[in-house]
């Protein structure tokens, strides 16, 4: 089956400004990107609950939750990963139309991939927060050990060490969580977001 034979009809469906007068907030996905164990899916959490107590309603996408059901037949070549971006962006989108605040946690590694996801949520709705944590205290941090087996060439193509990480251009706001407790860090975001969310 192609996409030739579809005809999306929106007009029947119940505006995006109707279901976010409803909730009482606008839709936004608020894009967290830096390395394995920059504090992504920690501050992700933080945000969600800090909008939560504010009376906003928030969803977080993350590697946890994407990989292990709409992304499950997706492995860690440059390719598969450029996939897992682009069907994450599309649900991220459909999310923003909805009236929701997507919180997406994901490393997005190069410059190329975080363009397309910005294309396709739309610049309106981005939010990019890059989680600028040196790469010493990622590893520090690597409870997991994935650093360490990457160290060892036991996992190849490891961002940050044998594959690279692009810094982000324009990020609407840079964090760097060390030496900063996660209350901090996720009030700074939260605040600089607030403008966009009402």
């Amino acid at each position: 089956m192609t996409t030739e034979n579809i005809f999306p009809d929106f007009t029947r469906s119940i505006g995006r400004a109707v279901k976010e007068n409803r909730l009482g907030q606008k839709g936004k996905v608020i894009w967290l990107t830096g390395l394995s164990g920059s504090g992504k899916t920690t501050l992700a959490i933080g945000i969600e609950k800090a909008l939560f107590d504010q009376g906003r309603f928030a969803m977080i996408l993350d590697g946890d939750n994407i990989r292990s059901g709409i992304n499950n037949n997706l492995g860690f070549s440059a390719e598969d990963r450029k996939e897992n971006i682009r069907r994450i962006a599309e649900v991220a989108k459909l999310f923003a139309d909805a009236g929701i605040i997507t919180i997406a946690a994901f490393i997005s590694p190069t410059v190329e991939i975080r363009q397309m996801a910005r294309g396709i949520i739309g610049q309106k709705d981005y939010f990019e927060v890059y989680i600028n944590t040196p790469l010493e205290v990622c590893e520090k941090r690597d409870a997991k050990g994935l650093y360490q087996k990457a160290r060892k060439g036991e996992i190849s193509d490891f961002t940050g060490i044998s594959s690279p990480f692009d810094d982000p251009l324009n990020p609407n706001i840079i964090i760097n969580t060390d030496g900063k407790s996660v209350e901090e860090c996720v009030n700074r975001i939260v605040e600089a977001i607030q403008k966009d969310i009402k």
